[in-house]
C-alpha cells in the first residue's frame, strides 16, 4: 500500500488550514474524534499547484502546449466562473461540502490543455485500423509482462475468478492493455484534468462533471489529498484505470487488509476488474466471440447499424447470410462486430454477452477485441 503522511503538508498560508481538512471535519459522516483527527492529518492540499505534467509514455504525444487559462480567453481562476460556482453549490446541497473551502480548492486548479487535446475526437480524415490497433497490444513486451504478472499474482487471480466468475486471463489482459501492469498509469493531476474536462471540454462535459463530483467524494471518504492523485488524461486512476465513479461503485478490497488501493495493490486491482465485469453482465463459462462466415458484405449493414448489444440468435443471423465457424447455443444472443481496417476490408466477428461486458469497461469494439486476443494468447502460453 502507498504510505500516507503522518503530518499534514503545509498550505500556501501556514495560518490557514487546508480546504479539504475543513471539508472532512465538517461534512464527513461522524465517526468519532479519531476519524476527524485522521482526516485532518492526511488531507492537505499542496503548497503550490503542480507544474507541467510529465509526458505519459505511449499515450501522450510530445510538444503539447502548456496549460493557460489566459490564452484560452476564460476566467483566470475556476473559482471565479459561474458554472463552477453552480457546481460547488450543488456539492454543498447534496453532500454537505463547505462552499468557501471548495471555492478555495478550485482557485488552485490548473487548466490542462493537453487533456482537452487528447480527449478530442480524431480528425474526419482519420481511418481506424483494427490491424494497427491490435499490433499495439499484442506486442512481445506486453505478453512477457502479462505472463510474469499472472505468475506473481496467481493467488489473487484465482480468488477473483472464484468470487466473480471472470477468468484470470481476461483480468490480466485488461490490466495489460490499460497500463502495461502499472508501467503506464498516467502522470496527469486528476483534479486538474477532471475540472478542465468538466468545464472546458466541448463534449461530454456532463459526464466529467459527474466524475469530478465522484472524485471529490472519493477523496473525502479515503482521506486523500485531492491534488496528490495522478492518472490518465481523462482522470482514470491506478493499475486498472478506474474512473472515480467506478472506484466508488465497483472497487473491492480483495486482499482483506481494510483498504481499497488501486494505485499500488495488484490484489485490489485484480478484484476490482473482476467485480466490474461481473456487475456489467459477465457470464461465467460462456464464450466471448465467435469466428463467422457471411455470404455478402452488403447484407450486413442492418446488423452493423443495430450496434454491439447482443440481440440476435444464430438462426436470426442466418437470414442475413451469416453462420458461425464454431458451435453456438441456439438461444445465445449475439451481435455483429465490425472492425474497420482503413482502406482494407473490415474484420467481422460475432460478439456474445461477455464481449459486450468488456465494452462496458471501455466502450470500443477495438478495445474489447484486443483484450480478448491478448487474453487468448496469454492463456495459450500458460
Amino acid at each position: 500500500m502507498s504510505p500516507r503522511p503522518s503530518t499534514p503538508a503545509s498550505f500556501s498560508n501556514p495560518a490557514r488550514s487546508s480546504p479539504l481538512t475543513a471539508i472532512i471535519a465538517h461534512a464527513a459522516p461522524a465517526a468519532g474524534a479519531v476519524r476527524v483527527l485522521l482526516a485532518v492529518l492526511v488531507v492537505a492540499i499542496a503548497a503550490a499547484p503542480a507544474g507541467t505534467e510529465a509526458k505519459q509514455r505511449a499515450r501522450r504525444p510530445a510538444g503539447a502546449p502548456a496549460a493557460s487559462a489566459a490564452t484560452a480567453g476564460i476566467a483566470a481562476s475556476y473559482a471565479d466562473r459561474a458554472e463552477v460556482r453552480t457546481f460547488v453549490a450543488g456539492m454543498v446541497q447534496r453532500h454537505g461540502f463547505i462552499e468557501s473551502e471548495l471555492l478555495e480548492l478550485f482557485s488552485s486548479v490548473q487548466r490542462n490543455d493537453e487533456a482537452l487535446r487528447l480527449t478530442a475526437p480524431p480528425p474526419p480524415e482519420f481511418k481506424r485500423s483494427w490491424t494497427a490497433y491490435r499490433s499495439r497490444f499484442l506486442d512481445p513486451l506486453r505478453i512477457r509482462e502479462g505472463l510474469r504478472f499472472w505468475r506473481e499474482q496467481e493467488l489473487w487471480l484465482e480468488l477473483a475468478a472464484q468470487r466473480f466468475g471472470v477468468p484470470p486471463e481476461i483480468v490480466v489482459a485488461i490490466i495489460g492493455v490499460e497500463t502495461l501492469y502499472g508501467r503506464i498509469s498516467g502522470d496527469f493531476r486528476v483534479l486538474d484534468v477532471l475540472t478542465t474536462l468538466a468545464f472546458d471540454a466541448p463534449r461530454r462535459a456532463d459526464y466529467f462533471r459527474g466524475e469530478l463530483e465522484q472524485y471529490l467524494l472519493f477523496s473525502r471518504e479515503s482521506a486523500l489529498d485531492v491534488f496528490s492523485v495522478r492518472g490518465s488524461y481523462a482522470g482514470a486512476i491506478g493499475l486498472p484505470q478506474f474512473m472515480p465513479g467506478s472506484i466508488r461503485r465497483f472497487a473491492v478490497d480483495l486482499d482483506g487488509d481494510g483498504d481499497v488501493e488501486l494505485r499500488s495493490d495488484p490484489a485490489d486491482a485484480i478484484g476490482s476488474v473482476a467485480s466490474f465485469l461481473a456487475a456489467h453482465g459477465w457470464r461465467s463459462g460462456e464464450p466471448v466471440r465467435f469466428e463467422m462466415r457471411f455470404d455478402s458484405e452488403t447484407r450486413l449493414a442492418p446488423l452493423v447499424d443495430a450496434g454491439i448489444r447482443p440481440q440476435f440468435t444464430i438462426a436470426e443471423l442466418a437470414a442475413y447470410g451469416i453462420s458461425s465457424n464454431e458451435p453456438v447455443s441456439p438461444d445465445m444472443p449475439l451481435a455483429l462486430i465490425d472492425l474497420p481496417n482503413g482502406d482494407a476490408a473490415p474484420s467481422y466477428y460475432l460478439g456474445a454477452q461477455n464481449f459486450f461486458a468488456i465494452t462496458r469497461y471501455n466502450r470500443s469494439s477495438f478495445y474489447a477485441m484486443a483484450v480478448y486476443e491478448l487474453a487468448r494468447r496469454l492463456a495459450a502460453l500458460r
